[in-house]
């Protein structure tokens, strides 16, 4: 009998236990890659087996998993044809966009928008998105290096699972870089390696708040991931004022069990909180018993003054959880964090993380260790805050000179932004649309706000913006502000 498919089909030998389910594989692999296009009528059972020399029991079975599985449909009277996948999917996500929220999701993630497409670099003309680093500058050779270096050490070791905590010569190089750098007291055993910062975020959420009673009182405007890990897990977050000093800290609820702070560069108005309200916060939680969440995601790039001390220096009862990034400093696809953890924590923040994914990347943990041990980062560290400085200069000079009369820069030392306060007269979402529009990759600051009544301005980045791009940028969107 001639073959049935213009492919082979390779089977085990008679007598083999596995001849079915290697004729549903390849069957299912020809509909996957399509072989057996939409629509094609499949032989019948009796002439399949006939033609394979197999039992039509076995074609049967291969068959009836297909059906099951959905790559073949049954007609009566008719036979079995392949299915079109491409429909069914489209179809599925048609259903799935204008279904109500189901049932079967807790609460709050009924009422969860869907995540927006990452935007991918030359996107835009004038791109000051926050948050992203320039990463054209990054030593990949000596990354590729040290990276090739740990795989050969990984591959002498044996296949174990590894500590949740992190990665020990890892957690020595963090305590090492940050003593140094930020003057945070703390050693490798006082470190835990997340996934990044919000990891971190995420992890606390998981042992510090009992639904429906842990009070989080955050900066307002703000960090908006930060108050989204807290709410799904069941706490009322507050929201307090900043000023010029940072957040208030006599605004504070007396019931706040968590205090999430940007004391080193506020995020995103970009304001060094003031020695008094260090100190007034630490009492604060001194005598309320609360935690302070110190994220201090990229004061790596001070350009004028000496920094104040971080405030897991100052503390002295154990109450401030320090967390860091390399996001900022290197790239955010490394995703590796890490939190200094109080002793009180400890053991429960990492019990968590190892729930959460047993252990983070021991290739990348291994590799940023000889990075940062070698002296690579601080060298990276400091050529980029040489760029950035002369990015935030440019920038500053055309947000005063275009935007006089219009924009009112917020004060700031630090970072890899800069905010500035738009005139109450200018629509900042209709001068975001019309920026969008016309190349200009921006955000507004009402956008952090989590009360009503908004800080009415915009906020630049300076990580994904050529020098050469800045004043034409801004003179643009000073245009496009006009009345």
């Amino acid at each position: 009998m001639d073959h049935p498919f213009e492919f082979p089909l390779s089977l085990p030998e008679r007598g083999s236990r596995q001849r079915m389910a290697a004729l549903h594989g390849q069957l299912r692999a020809a509909i996957l890659d399509g072989r057996l296009k939409p629509g094609l009528r499949l032989p019948a059972t009796r002439e399949l087996a006939e033609a394979l020399q197999v039992s039509r029991n076995t074609v049967v079975a291969a068959y009836d998993l297909l059906l099951g599985e959905g790559y073949i449909e049954a007609r009566q009277g008719a036979g079995n044809f392949v299915a079109d996948l491409a429909m069914r999917r489209s179809g599925r996500r048609a259903r799935a966009d204008i279904a109500t929220p189901d049932h079967r999701l807790a609460p709050y993630w009924r009422n969860v928008a869907g995540l927006p497409q990452p935007m991918h670099a030359g996107a835009y003309t004038y791109d000051f998105r926050l948050g992203i680093p320039d990463s054209r500058s990054f030593p990949y050779d000596i990354w590729r290096r040290l990276a090739a270096r740990a795989l050969r050490n990984l591959s002498k070791a044996a296949p174990l699972y590894d500590l949740a905590q992190g990665r020990l010569p890892l957690r020595q190089a963090i305590a090492q870089h940050i003593s140094f750098a930020r003057a945070v007291s703390c050693e490798a055993e006082d470190v835990v390696v997340t996934s990044g910062a919000q990891q971190a975020f995420d992890l606390l959420a998981r042992v510090l708040v009992t639904p429906g009673r842990t009070v989080v009182a955050v900066e307002d405007p703000g960090y908006p991931p930060l108050r989204a890990v807290f709410c799904a897990a069941g706490a009322r977050v507050i929201g307090v004022a900043v000023d010029e000093e940072g957040l208030i800290v006599d605004q504070l609820p007396r019931d706040a069990n968590v205090i999430y702070v940007t004391p080193s560069h506020q995020f995103p108005l970009g304001v060094v909180m003031s020695p008094r309200r260090r100190i007034d916060l630490l009492a604060f939680a001194r005598t309320r018993g609360a935690l302070v969440i110190e994220d201090d995601y990229d004061s790596e790039f001070r350009y004028s003054g000496r920094p104040l001390d971080a405030l897991q220096t100052l503390d002295r009862d154990d109450s401030v959880c320090y967390v860091g990034t390399f996001s900022k400093c290197l790239f955010p696809t490394l995703r590796l964090g890490y939190a200094v953890v109080p002793p009180w924590l400890r053991t429960a923040f990492v019990n968590a993380k190892h729930q959460a994914d047993w252990h983070g990347d021991v290739l990348a943990q291994d590799t940023l260790a000889a990075f940062i041990v070698e002296g690579h980062l601080v060298r990276h560290v400091r050529h980029m805050r040489k760029v950035y400085a002369q990015r935030r200069e440019v920038l500053l000079d055309a947000l005063q000179r275009h935007g006089k009369g219009r924009l009112q820069v917020c004060p700031s030392d630090a970072g890899l932004h800069l905010a500035a306060r738009l005139d109450d007269a200018v629509d900042s979402s209709a001068l975001l649309a019309r920026a969008t529009t016309s190349g200009i990759n921006l955000e507004v600051l009402d956008a952090y706000m989590k009360e009503s009544a908004g800080v009415h301005g915009l906020a630049f980045g300076l990580g994904m913006i050529d020098v050469s791009r800045i004043d034409e940028g801004i003179a643009k969107l000073m245009k496009l502000a006009a009345p």
